[in-house]
């Protein structure tokens, strides 16, 4: 993609995370133009089967189990209205903006390969509404993944022929009252066209993307807060040493210790403990870091690569190869690639929480923090501290251990046993937001209860770009010393995790960027 006015350029096979994020942020898209021509002579074989005798699944036919139904030419229009109107059946709440945003944009990208066999004016239509901020009104569930996702993706096909409901400005309103604020026609579909619509996995992979970029942003943060927890519990370094890293050999785990051993050298905590420790290793919650979260970014790594193929690619049914004029019916519309990337990030916000959430648990307890007091406070006793911020984090890593369970494998058969293996990648991908929130929010914990360990070592020091992150945090949270009003706390912390403000803050202290990158 490039930069073209609000708008960017889309150019499919080439898209981008950078490019997708870009979406998620607000922008716009509009298709490469040197890929009409391919667009054009797609729909044109289409129309030419649309009048021809010969049966071609979705184009004179019914669907699914009603395939062998033969539609006359005169009833195609219909045909395509009454598949949309009829598979919209979602239920449950309404999915973010920003998701079915990018939702339009990957359709678009899958359309602009000219393999659909849509019009141009389809194209044009979900152009037109991301241009005009016409967002439909998707509800989050009601797909399992196979044969696409119909229900989502027919939501948002339903306002294009000015039926359903948008969201405009904030408000809910009738797909015919959105466009027609917008100034926008409604579409009447043609052969095919509805089909190719909502058979797809553009709704899987929307949420899937937005969940790996936010994964690879708390992968980032719990390398910040990990250090912090080091320094905060007086333990070595020597663990993240290259050499030990370059004997295993993962990706992930060398690029975790470098990250780790740029943001704590030259801490003179770490100085001051080097000699006369009786400790001989620290706990695995500590000691363990790269091993654990190299592991975690290489899966975050592995997914996005499965996703930017996805979000490049041609998933709706039947498919029209161009160069032989065919029109070939396939599977390309189930979403197994998805499910199992989406169940490999799921994984990896566990896990990243779960050890998140032992630093914290070792820190605030007496018997393994190293001389700090109990809970972190200054006067025990009177004030808990950081007692059940230990367990609200404790609970966090507790959901999203439950929900990391794997959902590709639990296929249900649906459609009358037509599509009688499913990938339910939908489900898959949604609760990797949810996932996410739990995460900010336990390594927000973590970034609290560390920063006032480090604190409490005073007169000694952490490094300096660990300094620039507590510093970044006292901009809001000052540390504690009489129990306050904590929820305060934890919001703006998890806050500043989501943000990305750690990474940010430690770069700015550093000679240069120390941290993994999602190419």
């Amino acid at each position: 993609m490039m930069g073209q006015g609000a708008a960017i350029v889309v150019t499919p096979g080439t898209v981008s995370l950078d490019d997708l994020a870009r979406v998620l942020a607000g922008q716009a898209v509009v298709l490469d133009s040197s890929f009409w021509p391919r667009v054009v002579a797609a729909a044109e074989i289409v129309a030419k089967a649309a009048q021809a005798d010969a049966p071609v699944y979705g184009i004179n036919t019914g669907f699914g189990k009603l395939a062998s139904k033969r539609i006359p030419p005169d009833q195609t229009a219909l045909l395509q209205r009454n598949l949309i109107v009829s598979h919209c059946c979602g239920v449950g709440p309404a999915t973010p903006e920003p998701i079915v945003r990018l939702m339009m944009a990957l359709k678009i990208v899958s359309l602009g390969r000219g393999a659909s066999g849509v019009r141009r004016e389809v194209i044009e239509q979900l152009q037109g509404m991301l241009a005009r901020g016409v967002t439909p009104l998707v509800p989050q569930q009601g797909s399992v993944g196979a044969s696409g996702d119909l229900a989502p993706l027919a939501h948002m096909t339903a306002v294009m022929i000015g039926e359903g409901q948008a969201i405009v400005d904030g408000k809910i309103v009738s797909g015919s009252e959105a466009l027609a604020a917008a100034g926008i026609a409604p579409l009447t579909l043609g052969p095919k066209e509805g089909l190719a619509l909502i058979n797809g996995t553009q709704f899987s992979t929307a949420y899937a993307i937005s969940g790996v970029l936010r994964a690879f942003r708390m992968a980032r943060a719990a390398l910040v807060t990990g250090a912090l927890s080091v320094d905060a519990a007086m333990a070595s370094t020597a663990p993240f040493r290259p050499e030990i890293q370059a004997l295993r050999g993962h990706a992930g785990q060398i690029a975790a210790a470098a990250t780790l051993t740029a943001l704590l050298d030259g801490s003179d905590i770490r100085l001051s403990h080097l000699d006369g420790d009786e400790r001989v290793q620290d706990p695995y919650c500590l000691r363990c870091q790269p091993q654990v979260a190299g592991a975690a970014l290489d899966l975050i790594t592995q997914a996005a690569r499965t996703l930017i193929i996805e979000a490049n690619a041609v998933t709706d049914n039947p498919l029209v190869l161009v160069e032989s004029g065919e029109i070939v019916s396939g599977g390309n519309f189930h979403a197994e690639p998805v499910a199992f990337a989406a169940d490999s990030i799921a994984l990896a916000l566990s896990e990243i929480g779960a050890i998140s959430e032992r630093r914290i648990a070792t820190l605030v307890d007496p018997a393994l923090n190293f001389g700090l007091p109990p809970f972190l406070t200054p006067d025990p006793g009177i004030n808990s501290g950081f007692m059940i911020a230990e367990v609200t984090a404790a609970a966090l890593y507790a959901e999203n251990k439950q929900r990391a369970a794997a959902c590709s494998i639990d296929s249900t058969p649906t459609s009358a046993n037509q599509e009688d293996h499913v990938s339910m990648a939908a489900h898959a991908a949604r609760r990797l937001s949810d996932m996410a929130d739990n995460l900010a929010a336990i390594l927000g914990i973590e970034l609290l209860v560390a920063a006032q360990g480090i604190t409490l070592r005073a007169p000694h020091a952490t490094s300096t770009p660990l300094v620039a992150v507590i510093d970044k945090l006292r901009e809001q949270v000052p540390a504690l010393g009489a129990d306050r009003y904590m929820a305060g706390d934890l919001a703006k912390a998890a806050a500043l995790i989501e943000a990305d403000a750690l990474p940010a803050a430690a770069i700015a202290a550093l000679p240069s960027d120390p941290f993994p990158r999602l190419d």
